[in-house]
């Protein structure tokens, strides 16, 4: 359960042990940010999958759509609030559940501490291998030569064509404006 993330991802490695063959990927062409602080991932391709929870007596069944990326990672797949969303699921990461509607009344799905603190750790050490390996200090290098020069005013925005400044207020004396599109529809 990642309660961050805004897509579902899951790892190349695990389409594999599940017998997947990659040629049902969809291309995609969407790169997306938050799993290597600074780095966009751009994804093998996208799936759609259809995932099961509970048991045979108390179940749900919905279709998800998956970022196949080829790296690795610690878990088999992450599930994120587009998951919550479609199953219309309620995660609380306190007790560690995750609740939902199923046929027959609600299915709960808990973990204990003691497996969460083991997925921790092994988190942990897949943290500290890639900090190891050097790659951290090749990231580290390309985001501090990427990142935006603090020095720089705030204020460099630059109008483009077609837009007219207009007073927020009329019958103020401040005069504040704001830019305005001139080539908008009416609508």
């Amino acid at each position: 359960m990642d309660r961050g993330s805004g897509l579902n991802i899951m790892y190349a490695k695990t389409l594999d042990v599940m017998g997947v063959d990659r040629t049902r990927l969809r291309p995609t062409r969407a790169p997306f940010h938050g799993i290597i602080p600074g780095k966009q991932v751009m994804p093998l391709g996208q799936i759609d999958l259809p995932i099961t929870f509970g048991d045979q007596f108390n179940y749900r069944t919905k279709t998800l759509t998956f970022k196949v990326v080829g790296f690795l990672g610690t878990f088999h797949a992450i599930l994120g609030r587009p998951c919550y969303a479609k199953f219309m699921a309620i995660p609380n990461y306190t007790y560690l559940k995750l609740k939902m509607s199923g046929t027959h009344g609600v299915i709960t799905f808990s973990t204990s501490f003691k497996w969460a603190y083991e997925c921790e750790v092994k988190c942990y050490g897949h943290a500290t291998a890639i900090v190891a390996s050097g790659e951290l200090a090749a990231l580290k290098e390309e985001v501090t030569k990427e990142a935006p020069d603090a020095k720089k005013s705030s204020g460099s925005f630059k109008s483009v064509e077609g837009s007219k400044g207009v007073l927020i207020e009329p019958s103020s004396s401040e005069g504040k404006t704001i830019r305005i599109g001139t080539t908008l529809s009416s609508e």
